[in-house]
């Protein structure tokens, strides 16, 4: 059996490939809340930050770059996780651009904090919205509340902001997780795309047992740095 790369009374972390464990851990949880490469072949070019221009250091620029996000080049990833899941309750972060997950229920937005998605602008338009996509045989009803998400988060786009401070370009905030968290049923979240952790956080916040897999090691220090802190993190 893998031994958990961090683990404590709430959380079960595991350094792997989501797709190869077929049969557990994360599969037998009772509710998918994740954050998967959404398929847009994402890459981040050098961005020449301010020592960087006093300087003149080219490499110090490219430094600042993003190869991309492992499983990013089509929505292959997240379609194989959702089909291992099955018929179940999932909510899953998306692209408004790209096809949504088979058995979509219903389209949420996330609306990322006001500095968020300069660059790559159409029109004057910033890109500072996401989708959640509920998928899976959630329950019907009548009334509620807005399907627009919206964080107190700040600053994201500087070095003091969630993508800077967790190290993860598609970091979310904590008290959006927390929102996403409580239209859940009672059980154990699974995470097959844990990221920068904020879903696993939110669900020891809730007082939830999580499961997340990971496959980049260096997220993986992230979360496990973020959980071993033992503060309430609530962006």
């Amino acid at each position: 059996m893998m031994t958990p790369y961090y683990a404590d009374e709430w959380v079960t972390l595991y350094h792997a490939d989501a797709l190869t464990m077929t049969s557990w851990p994360w599969v037998s949880c009772d509710v998918l809340c994740t954050d998967p490469p959404y398929g847009r072949r994402w890459r981040q070019g050098a961005t020449r930050t301010s020592a960087a221009r006093r300087t003149g250091d080219r490499r110090q620029a490219a430094a600042h770059g993003h190869a991309g996000i492992i499983g990013d080049d089509s929505t292959g990833t997240r379609d194989k996780a959702l089909a291992i899941w099955g018929d179940r309750l999932a909510v899953v972060f998306g692209d408004l651009l790209l096809a949504c997950p088979r058995g979509t229920r219903q389209v949420l937005i996330y609306v990322k904090p006001p500095d968020a998605g300069t660059k790559g602008t159409h029109a004057g338009y910033r890109r500072d919205v996401e989708a959640v996509y509920l998928v899976g045989p959630w329950p019907a009803g009548l009334n509620g509340d807005s399907s627009v998400l919206r964080t107190g988060a700040r600053n994201v786009g500087n070095p003091v902001g969630l993508a800077a401070r967790y190290r993860h370009p598609h970091a979310k905030p904590v008290d959006v997780m927390c929102d996403l968290m409580g239209r859940c049923p009672p059980g154990t979240i699974a995470d097959p795309f844990a990221g920068s952790g904020s879903t696993l956080l939110a669900a020891r916040m809730d007082g939830r047992k999580a499961v997340g897999v990971e496959i980049d090691e260096a997220h993986c220090e992230t979360i496990a740095r973020r959980l071993s802190q033992q503060i309430l993190d609530s962006t």
